[in-house]
């Protein structure tokens, strides 16, 4: 039996959509030119995790211990996390002409907790 998108419930999807920008954000935390002296695979996860869930701990200093694209992709992380993806996503969506589906509504809806559809979109 084949496990589609469209099978997933709207929180699966919300939770696989974070863990993977929660792990293309230790990745590129884990690049040579991130990091002045490296990082630890479990740094750059606590960190990439922190950025995204917007608690703001760290584990280096992000002034002195990242580069210039070190603190882009934190402040990357941070953005997407407090802005929420899908809020993102339906942006991008909308600025592309594409409709917002009723499964693309019921996650936006998972997302920020809502009880009704009425003036999500807008």
């Amino acid at each position: 039996m084949k496990t589609t998108l469209t099978s997933a419930s709207p929180s699966q999807v919300l939770l696989v959509g974070f863990l993977v920008i929660i792990l293309m954000g230790t990745v590129f935390l884990m690049l040579p030119y991130s990091t002045v002296q490296g990082i630890s695979l479990i740094d750059a996860l606590f960190t990439a995790t922190s950025a995204v869930c917007v608690t703001g701990l760290i584990v280096k200093n992000t002034g002195t211990d990242f580069t210039p694209f070190g603190q882009l992709v934190i402040l990357i992380l941070i953005q997407t996390g407090g802005l929420g993806y899908m809020s993102l996503s339906t942006i991008v969506a909308l600025l592309a002409g594409r409709k917002i589906g009723i499964f693309e509504r019921a996650m936006i809806k998972e997302s920020f907790n809502i009880d009704t559809f009425e003036g999500m979109v807008r």
